[in-house]
């Protein structure tokens, strides 16, 4: 008795590839492989693609929000002191500041002076929020102070005002110029609070990466906001950056037993939050919806496999007759249907790697086809879009079309191995 083959012996793999090039007779079936191929060429494609512009937006957003915020913001509530005055804030804000940054984990504490204001050049006016911060403070902002892109003099900063970039162009200013800041609640006199206007040298134009950002923020020294919304003596809160933002939760407890008597805290993601969550829902639901279209792709190779079976039913007979066993004429046809997944799987994550390394040059191509920019920065907050490859997309990427691509080939593999040889020779 003849010793059994071991699977995937050369001979099975040379049957699967005579099969796989097919006669110009047999046309349907090279088409219908071509047609499986692109189809999972292309959902693999658009699944790394989708997959990296979705981390790529989520880490350009938080890189923002921890580039140009306070990851934990130290406040407090209105309260009644020993006069029986209503204030808030805090006194002695610079003996807290040295407490903060006495934290385990904390890289900055800085007193901030808060208020919102309108900023006018000539006819134009916008509202703005002004931040009076220290000039040392400032400059340790990732987005906004030193390395960032910028324009002006930071060591100016103490001689005059920081404004962000798209605020500065609606105003059509730029440094050196002089803009007037007007408050509100100014002011007191016996009639009661006018309006307080200064006049400030734009010293300094930053860009933080926030539409939102950029186009109302303000930095003022931090001594001139105490004196322009009449916090002499008082800071309105602490802007706190820690080491490891992404696990702000865990220094939430040494920072409030840190900070003075009756602090609040409110962390990035208490802010951010709601977004953050959103925007992973909506990465498993694409996931999910893109798993479909990888389904539907590898459910071709089913078509394609079927044609092949039927048209090779001779073939099939004459092999068995000839002691080819079911186990073998199984494997000839995976192999025909998992070389159309592997190979249209290559395909598709080289062309996805591609697009997604390239992200730029792609854009820059569709804004001239367009001839105007198709990613509107007012809308969608930052100002391009990004990609952020990572290997665990491709992967998963990967796993799954290969996956549903041999899953899918055993059933018409399976239906061929069981074919009676007798019934495919009765009719030759």
């Amino acid at each position: 008795m003849a010793g059994r083959t071991a699977p995937f012996s050369g001979f099975e793999w040379m049957i699967a590839w005579r099969y796989l090039r097919a006669r110009r007779a047999e046309g349907g079936v090279s088409v219908m492989t071509w047609i499986s191929l692109i189809g999972i060429t292309l959902a693999v494609f658009s699944l790394i693609v989708t997959l990296a512009v979705r981390a790529g937006f989520r880490a350009e957003f938080v890189d923002t929000i921890l580039g140009a915020n306070a990851h934990v913001t130290v406040y407090t509530t209105d309260r009644i002191n020993e006069q029986g005055v209503r204030e808030t804030g805090f006194a002695d804000y610079d003996a807290a500041a040295a407490a903060l940054r006495q934290v385990p984990g904390v890289t900055q504490a800085a007193p901030l002076i808060k208020g919102q204001v309108m900023v006018t050049d000539g006819e134009r006016t916008n509202g703005a929020e002004v931040f009076g911060i220290r000039p040392e403070d400032l400059a340790e902002i990732p987005r906004v102070g030193k390395g960032a892109q910028a324009e002006g003099d930071l060591a100016r900063f103490p001689e005059g005002i920081a404004l962000g970039s798209v605020l500065a162009r609606e105003l059509g200013v730029t440094v050196g110029d002089r803009v007037r800041v007007i408050s509100p609640s100014g002011t007191k006199t016996a009639m009661g609070s006018s309006p307080r206007v200064n006049a400030y040298e734009v010293v300094y134009i930053f860009t933080a990466g926030r539409y939102d950002i950029d186009k109302v923020r303000i930095y003022m020294p931090f001594t001139e906001a105490q004196s322009f919304f009449n916090r002499e003596g008082f800071a309105d809160e602490f802007e706190v950056m820690v080491q490891d933002p992404e696990h702000i939760e865990q220094y939430a407890a040494d920072i409030l037993n840190a900070a003075p008597r009756d602090a609040l805290l409110w962390s990035w993601k208490d802010s951010a939050g709601s977004f953050l969550r959103a925007l992973d829902i909506e990465d498993n639901v694409m996931f999910i919806i893109l798993s479909v279209l990888v389904l539907i792709a590898s459910l071709n190779i089913v078509s394609g496999l079927i044609m092949l079976v039927k048209n090779k039913g001779r073939d099939i007979g004459i092999l068995r007759t000839m002691g080819l066993t079911e186990g073998s004429v199984l494997r000839v046809f995976f192999i025909c249907g998992a070389f159309t997944g592997v190979i249209g799987t290559f395909c598709g994550v080289v062309l996805g790697c591609l697009f997604a390394l390239n992200i730029d040059s792609v854009m820059g191509f569709l804004n001239w086809i367009n001839g105007s920019p198709v990613w509107d920065a007012s809308v969608r907050g930052i100002y391009a879009l990004p990609a952020k490859l990572q290997m665990k997309d491709v992967v998963s990427a990967m796993a799954l079309s290969l996956g549903l691509a041999f899953v899918v080939t055993i059933l018409p593999a399976r239906r061929a191995a069981r074919m009676n040889p007798v019934e495919a020779l009765r009719y030759e």
